[in-house]
């Protein structure tokens, strides 16, 4: 557990670590360059990840950390918290029992709110109805081109109670997006070393269709080399939206604590 400088979430949280590239949206993953620079003997990416002469790489192996598990049964405040940052959830070498038992966790601290992200939307919809929804787990999937706008249609039928896209980083424009069934949209650019630049015009179309289709909008940011010095104004606006679900359970936590 370790609180985030990721705009839209409170902290982030590994109960996995390991992952592998599956799509062009990991060409420059952030992920992959922190667990390759702590992948030395009795570090916490042993074995996970590497440098190699082409960068750094996800060695493919994934490991469970147990001690993670047990963490949300301690937490007292309610929280928003991202789920593996570090990996993937349905990566393929995830066995169904032991994301069974990751969701046992929220399924049993509901008072915190679980934001889930997956770039593997087709094995999310194979093994959805395996597992438990309840309404504080929130379900999304990883669209950066139209060339893997399918997972938003595998994320749309599953029984998640919250489901959202994130669509970052954005390298193309994504046209006629289909937004039925679809709770939230975050959008970012890529940051960091090789970062490759996202266009105005493709945020702009993704803002308005959200707006047309009464879908909350996040803007995470521009990036670049330098995500700081580009901000996270749209056309001098920061747009902070998040899903009804979650006003709604801001609202009753603050009429509780006025009650007790």
């Amino acid at each position: 557990m370790r609180k985030t400088k990721i705009e839209w979430t409170e902290m982030t949280l590994n109960p996995m670590r390991g992952c592998s590239r599956i799509s062009d949206g990991c060409i420059n993953c952030y992920a992959e360059r922190i667990a390759a620079r702590y992948s030395g003997k009795d570090m916490p990416y042993e074995g996970l990840a590497k440098n190699t002469k082409a960068g750094p790489r996800w060695t493919g192996e994934i490991k469970i950390v147990e001690h993670i598990l047990e963490q949300p049964y301690k937490w007292k405040k309610p929280r928003m918290v991202f789920v593996n940052s570090m990996s993937d959830m349905f990566h393929e070498k995830i066995a169904l029992k032991d994301i069974q038992r990751i969701f046992k966790v929220f399924n049993d601290n509901q008072k915190h709110q679980f934001q889930i992200l997956t770039k593997r939307a087709v094995r999310l919809s194979e093994l959805h109805t395996e597992l438990s929804w309840t309404p504080n787990i929130w379900m999304g999937v990883s669209v950066e081109d139209e060339k893997v706008i399918d997972r938003i249609d595998c994320l749309r039928n599953t029984n998640a109670k919250i489901k959202f896209l994130s669509i970052e980083p954005l390298i193309g424009p994504i046209n006629n997006l289909n937004l039925y069934n679809i709770d939230w949209v975050i959008v970012g650019g890529e940051s960091g070393p090789n970062a490759r630049p996202m266009q105005e015009a493709w945020v702009v179309d993704i803002r308005d269709t959200c707006k047309n289709n009464d879908v909350p909008f996040f803007f995470k940011q521009w990036g670049g080399v330098n995500k700081k010095k580009t901000g996270r104004t749209l056309q001098g606006k920061l747009y902070d939206e998040f899903p009804k679900a979650y006003y709604e359970k801001t609202v009753d936590e603050i009429l509780c604590s006025q009650t007790t």
